[in-house]
């Protein structure tokens, strides 16, 4: 990665500058006189998201009680359980 020092007394740069430094892998160090300002680094890119499903996978891992999609007793829904 290269480093560019730009100062900023001697050349006032615009944000859209110092981006498209930064997108061409340039590491930038801003300066006034001889105060350092801050490094403005590029960001590594995105690792991508698996787009692909892989069925069973995760097989056994969960299960589903066998009575898990029958109606709820009346004392449910009136609030009656002690």
């Amino acid at each position: 990665m290269v480093t560019k020092t730009i100062d900023l007394q001697k050349n006032p740069t615009s944000l859209e500058d110092l981006l498209r430094l930064l997108q061409t892998d340039t590491e930038i160090l801003l300066i006034k006189g001889d105060t350092r300002l801050a490094r403005l680094t590029p960001l590594e890119p995105a690792t991508p998201q698996i787009s692909e499903r892989i069925p069973g996978l995760h097989k056994g891992t969960t299960w589903v009680s066998d009575d898990f999609d029958a109606p709820l007793p009346d004392e449910f829904w009136l609030d009656e359980i002690s």
